[in-house]
């Protein structure tokens, strides 16, 4: 353990460092290679063919989540925020996953889509699949720059390599895998990216609490250092906004996080549905989300506790990314890194940069191959070539991959204009996340809602989003009124933007569905509740049963909400 760890000191790699972090690199092209055999028909290149277990489709679909974002980017916000940023894994996600596996998943599984804006074309038709289309390709490439901004502040703060050199090698060592060998290759590496992830990452947490004393020695160290503020309950100060670091209220969490960004995100962003998509029967599809709920609910013991951990022990205090630049400080986004240099040595610290590699690999392959199937699949082919052969869709497909690729090189530098990584992805979701659910609920729930209703509920609500956030940017006093606080942060103003969007397009959609036709209910069959038979649960032993498992972690997930109060 280094204690007298200095900001300025750059820690080099050993021979045992760089001989990991090789064998990890060669071990991943090598899986594309493998597997480019059996990634020759746009089956097996866009949905791994569909057969996967619920551990792998699980696995992968948690792990297409815990990229770079996860481990850079809230670190750097629960050193802004304090254990309040435990909501967006918990309330965040948790009970989106068992909402995703109960009662969505068996309409997108039976309809046999290929995305969730082609289960919108079945349910609304070429307008809303467009619209959900083109947002989600837009929102995808931007997220691949976060990935892209990560992992180059790992090696600019860890090593000082050069921010150009990392993030070219490391991009096309994704783009080469997934070329090669499609979701069959992004997923099995996402599952080894877990494991890897997960050990790595739990070095820090390990070592920091040796050196703060424990959970109650961190505890008083970050009271000592920050007064007042308290950084280390998650529900006792959301009674007023002025309590918690983050300037939000139990209202915003709740509503903000929990029924609108984390239910858009689990149950319709592409990205992580699309692992789901793979599985090999629809009883693995509705376990495999219930898989990644479990492991949800202890990733914050190694993407939340390093922030938390730089509270108590880093001898200096961190900026915005803004303040950062203009005086050459360290920003809340370097947190991670700065904690990996802290405490790892030779070989651990070879270990600790290989689990930040593969979090950026993982997270920037998920986005790349989405991206290559909405492309191909909702795009390319109903607006630019309808009928053509299954290979010549494999070929658009490899080649939107690496187009794709390189766009999110571009997209990078976007991510330095923001404070924290995750007030960027959090703005993203609200523009974007946040309207497309209740298009999807209502197109699944509600028999009565319709064609114009469906497109016109989303148009509106992605508008009004991105003219909240630029009515705050004009004038920052419309916070007052957008995040019902003038003293809100950027998370907040986030929460309380998707909050609008969301009732905005459900009303939107309500309104004009009651205006127009709807279809019948022999249309709706395998896309409306209602409308469709589920497959009974009862032929299952009781453990093999996703039901009885969703009743558990829905437990499991209390319990730790009472202990973290």
């Amino acid at each position: 353990m280094n204690n007298s760890f200095s900001f300025s000191s750059i820690v080099h790699l050993g021979k045992i460092d760089f001989l990991i972090i090789g064998i990890y690199f060669l071990f991943v092209l090598g899986i594309g290679f493998y597997l480019k055999r059996f990634a020759k028909t746009s089956e097996s290149f866009f949905m791994a063919n569909r057969e996967m277990t619920a551990w792998i489709a699980g696995l992968a679909f948690l792990s297409a989540n815990l990229g770079s974002l996860e481990l850079m980017g809230w670190a750097a916000a629960s050193y802004q925020y304090g254990i309040l940023t435990v909501h967006w894994f918990w309330i965040g996600g948790v009970p989106a996953m068992i909402f995703l596996s109960l009662v969505m998943m068996p309409f997108y599984y039976i309809s046999k889509t290929h995305s969730v804006p082609g289960y919108l074309r079945l349910r609304f038709g070429e307008g809303s699949r467009a619209l959900s289309a083109f947002s989600f390709a837009f929102m995808t490439v931007l997220m691949s720059g976060i990935n892209m901004y990560s992992m180059a502040l790992v090696m600019k703060v860890v090593l000082g390599w050069d921010i150009h050199f990392s993030i070219w090698v490391s991009s096309l060592t994704v783009a080469a895998y997934t070329v090669l060998g499609g979701l069959f290759s992004a997923i099995f590496n996402e599952v080894l990216q877990f494991m890897l992830i997960w050990f790595g990452a739990l070095l820090i947490p390990i070592l920091g609490l040796t050196e703060a004393g424990g959970w109650s020695g961190m505890v008083a160290k970050i009271h000592k250092n920050w007064g007042s503020a308290d950084f280390t309950h998650a529900w006792a100060p959301l009674g007023n906004f002025t309590d918690n670091p983050m300037g939000i209220n139990w209202v915003g969490i709740v509503f903000g996080v929990g029924a609108v960004v984390a239910m858009g995100y689990w149950t319709t962003d592409f990205l992580v549905v699309q692992r789901v998509l793979t599985a090999k029967d629809l009883r693995s599809a509705k376990m495999a989300p219930l898989i990644g709920a479990t492991f949800k609910m202890f990733v914050p013991f190694i993407v939340i506790l390093p922030g938390l951990l730089a509270l108590a022990v880093l001898p200096e205090k961190l900026v915005g990314e803004d303040v950062a630049l203009a005086t050459g400080a360290h920003s809340y986004n370097e947190v991670l890194p700065l904690m990996l240099a802290r405490y790892c040595g030779p070989g651990l610290l070879g270990l600790g940069i290989t689990a930040l590699l593969a979090g950026f690999m993982s997270g920037m392959a998920g986005n790349i191959s989405a991206f290559s199937t909405v492309w191909t699949y909702d795009i390319y082919q109903p607006f630019f070539k309808k009928t053509a052969s299954d290979s010549h869709y494999v070929a658009i497909g490899r080649w939107s991959t690496l187009i794709g690729v390189l766009i999110s090189i571009g997209t990078a530098y976007l991510v330095m204009q923001f404070h924290s990584i995750m007030d960027y992805v959090q703005a993203l979701f609200s523009f974007f996340i946040a309207p497309l659910f209740a298009t999807v609920i209502l197109g699944m729930l509600w028999k009565r809602a319709t064609k114009e209703g469906g497109f016109w509920g989303l148009l509106c609500g992605i508008g009004s989003s991105v003219g909240m956030w630029a009515w705050v940017k004009i004038d920052p006093r419309a916070l007052a009124y957008i995040a019902i606080s003038p003293n809100a942060k950027d998370m907040a103003e986030n929460m309380y933007r998707a909050l609008w969007s969301f009732l905005i397009c459900f009303s939107v959609t309500v309104i004009i569905s009651w205006l127009t036709p709807r279809r019948t209910d022999k249309e709706l069959v395998g896309l409306v509740r209602g409308c469709t038979i589920i497959p009974s649960e009862g032929d299952y032993p009781l453990l093999y049963r996703p039901t009885f498992w969703a009743v558990v972690i829905a437990l499991i997930f209390i319990i730790l909400n009472i202990i973290f109060w």
